[in-house]
């Protein structure tokens, strides 16, 4: 594999796009007030990240699996992100999203959005509906820093060429690992615990601090 000169890894939900995909799927469960309450509470840290995704993804049991197309069409791509992507790829570096939120989602939406690499939660489906667990290990916090130091050393990158992007408290782990942790569109908590605030909404405020 090709080193690359730095790495940018973003969260997905509320940062790569504007949506909270657990939301829309709840949506199709008419238990979206619930979801979005208690994603909130996860967010700010309220809350263990990982035994709040799993109450969350129980109150989606039922959900047939052709709600995700559905969902897929409300994704909205936050502003800025393709011309974020591309600047990367333009200065050799490489773009990653390590997420909380859905393969199945994120399999269709990233490489539209130009991200090279991806790794987010499976959904466990029975009888073409969704079983209201979470299939595999969960992406917590610390997974997320976990794969951002994974995809650093894979590139040959140095921890000080790497740049994390995020909003909400299971962010932190791996803002606190990169070179450079950006809050963007986040809860108190992670705009304090930030290298830099970014935003409010335009992702290619970012473009001017690579290297």
């Amino acid at each position: 594999m090709t080193a690359a000169r730095f790495l940018v890894v973003l969260d997905a939900d509320s940062t790569l796009i504007r949506n909270e995909v657990i939301e829309l799927l709840a949506d199709e469960a008419g238990r979206r007030d619930e979801v979005q309450a208690a994603t909130e509470a996860a967010m700010r840290g309220e809350v263990d990240f990982a035994a709040s995704l799993r109450s969350r993804v129980a109150a989606l049991e039922g959900v047939p699996v052709s709600a995700f197309e559905r969902v897929r069409g409300r994704i909205e791509p936050t502003p800025g992100v393709r011309e974020l992507t591309t600047a990367v790829h333009e200065r050799g570096g490489v773009v990653g999203v390590v997420s909380g939120g859905f393969h199945e989602i994120l399999d269709d939406i990233a490489p539209r959005l130009g991200v090279d690499r991806w790794r987010a939660n499976r959904l466990e489906l029975a009888d073409g509906a969704l079983s209201g667990r979470v299939d595999g290990e969960i992406v917590d916090g610390a997974a997320k820093a976990s794969s951002l130091q994974e995809w650093a050393s894979e590139l040959g990158v140095p921890a000080r060429a790497t740049i994390a992007i995020g909003d909400g408290a299971n962010d932190l782990p791996m803002m606190a690992v990169a070179g450079l942790g950006l809050a963007f569109n986040a809860k108190p908590a992670v705009r304090e615990a930030a290298s830099l605030v970014i935003g409010p909404q335009d992702l290619a405020a970012v473009i001017p601090l690579l290297p």
